[in-house]
């Protein structure tokens, strides 16, 4: 069986199942395990990734209003490396390589006609089913079942750790300028792990606000998870927002709660490592670091970052 991975949850899901050697080649945003990483990239995006987040967002609007993809699929490698089986998404076009370029450029391709998988997944249920789904079609179901039913046991010993949750209320932000709240799995993952979010929606996309939002519920605790981000490059984006008053006026901000945790890594990555965000938010929310992230996968910003 000879599988490319479009999307780098997917990949994290494959290699879970211990069928990374199915894998012959990856997305530009695969990286994790480091197992896969020398395999060939079959995608690349139209944009430069490293603009800061007005920049990305004004590229990948521009893109958007041309009626262009915002990432660019590389015919030739996938017609050279004569995949069965092609992964890709349908849950966000911005994020990732999407259903319909694959099937735009299937049509060049006329030679070869992969099975196409495409994930969709809202909630934690919807991707702990995508890791079950994956499992049947790779003849893994004992190995899916048992990594679900192991992500399960651990949610539910966090719940009844959380039962008598804390009254902190959460921000979490994936995306800074302009501002976006995360929604679909993340309000998930800030109760489990016992706050409460103020912005998300469970199941529901991630929802484009204004900072005078933020500024009027003035939350306990803001967390910064941008998508495609990781810890150093999201410090960078939100030292303009220690230069405007009302951010300097937040609950969170006075009493030093302010993180970034890697939401490239962790929480905008539906896969089996969306356990170690409910870790991560856990940690945040009871300022401990139990499970070894800190560092890793969440920052505290210390308030001589904004001396």
């Amino acid at each position: 069986m000879r599988i490319i991975s479009l999307i780098s949850s997917a990949t994290e899901i494959i290699s879970s199942l211990g069928c990374s050697d199915y894998l012959v080649g990856i997305s530009h945003e695969c990286d994790y395990p480091e197992t896969i990483i020398d395999l060939p990239i079959c995608s690349e995006p139209r944009f430069n990734v490293d603009g800061s987040s007005i920049e990305v967002d004004n590229q990948v609007k521009s893109l958007l209003q041309e009626a262009l993809s915002i990432y660019r699929i590389k015919e030739n490698k996938i017609s050279e490396l004569k995949p069965d089986i092609i992964i890709t998404q349908s849950q966000c076009n911005v994020c990732a390589v999407s259903l319909d370029d694959v099937q735009n450029a299937l049509k060049k391709i006329l030679k070869i006609n992969p099975q196409i998988i495409s994930l969709e997944p809202n909630s934690l249920n919807d991707v702990w089913m995508d890791i079950k789904n994956l499992g049947n079609k790779l003849n893994k179901k004992v190995a899916a079942n048992e990594i679900v039913n192991s992500i399960n046991d651990e949610i539910l010993y966090l719940k009844k750790h959380n039962h008598s949750k804390s009254d902190i209320n959460v921000a979490c932000i994936e995306w800074i300028d302009p501002l976006m709240f995360a929604g679909n799995w993340v309000p998930e993952i800030v109760d489990i792990a016992g706050g409460k979010d103020l912005f998300g929606l469970k199941g529901r996309h991630s929802s484009w606000s204004n900072y005078s939002e933020l500024y009027k519920k003035n939350p306990d605790k803001i967390v910064f998870m941008p998508c495609g981000y990781n810890i150093d490059k999201t410090k960078i984006e939100i030292e303009i927002l220690y230069k405007k008053r009302e951010w300097m006026e937040l609950k969170a901000v006075k009493s030093g709660n302010i993180y970034i945790a890697d939401g490239s890594q962790y929480f905008n990555r539906p896969g089996p490592r969306l356990l170690d965000s409910i870790k991560i938010m856990n940690d945040i929310i009871f300022e401990r670091d139990r499970y070894g992230f800190h560092g890793n996968g969440w920052e505290k910003i210390d308030k001589s970052f904004v001396a």
